[in-house]
């Protein structure tokens, strides 16, 4: 069959959790995916966020910003939620972001618009007020080894869709699923299990 062509892979778009998602950790979730490839796919979870953690504690956890003096951070960094990327190094932070920000040899363009940055640097910049003008910081990521993700597809696991800064930026993490459905065309009701039409 020869190898595939770049069209069948997904970087920078969006995966959309199917509503009979057998796998509780991605029910009802949206993933960006920063890379897709023969060698398998990583993406970062948009609609769940992380339990107990706000983005001023782990700036404070991580000495980006000192604990004990009163904390004045710029537009971005207030806004910011820490959101769970993916079951995948949990205790590692992912930043996706606009491509108004780069890092030599640390920061992975994925399309245009968006990039991708894994170093301490970054969350210090949005700190100081200099970073990206739009950033989404998760802890852990999703991973599929080579095949697994093209035979869930296949399966009907998941759905995809183009991707657009609202869909990843916007801060409204509850309507983001239904979102994206309707982007694809698709009404939830239509889809569910639960529904009762045949």
């Amino acid at each position: 069959m020869g190898s595939a062509s770049r069209s069948e892979y997904l970087d920078g778009q969006i995966l959309i959790a199917m509503p009979g998602m057998e796998d509780q950790r991605f029910a009802r979730s949206l993933v960006y995916m920063c890379a897709h490839s023969s060698e398998g796919a990583m993406g970062i979870i948009l609609n769940q966020l992380a339990p107990q953690v706000s983005f001023e504690d782990l700036l404070v956890q991580l000495d980006v910003i000192p604990g004990k003096d009163p904390i004045r951070l710029p537009s971005l960094a207030r806004r910011m939620r820490v959101h769970h990327g993916g079951p995948v190094e949990t205790g590692r932070g992912f930043v996706l972001h606009s491509s108004d920000y780069f890092i030599e040899n640390a920061t992975l363009p994925i399309d245009d618009t968006i990039s991708l940055t894994t170093t301490l640097e970054i969350l210090k910049a949005i700190a100081d007020g200099r970073g990206p003008s739009e950033a989404l910081l998760a802890l852990g990521y999703a991973g599929w080894p080579p095949g697994q993700l093209e035979t869930e597809i296949q399966t009907n696991a998941w759905l995809h869709c183009e991707a657009d800064n609202s869909l990843v930026f916007d801060a409204d993490v509850e309507t983001k699923y239904d979102r994206a459905l309707r982007k694809i065309g698709i009404d939830i009701g239509m889809l569910s299990r639960e529904a009762g039409h045949a």
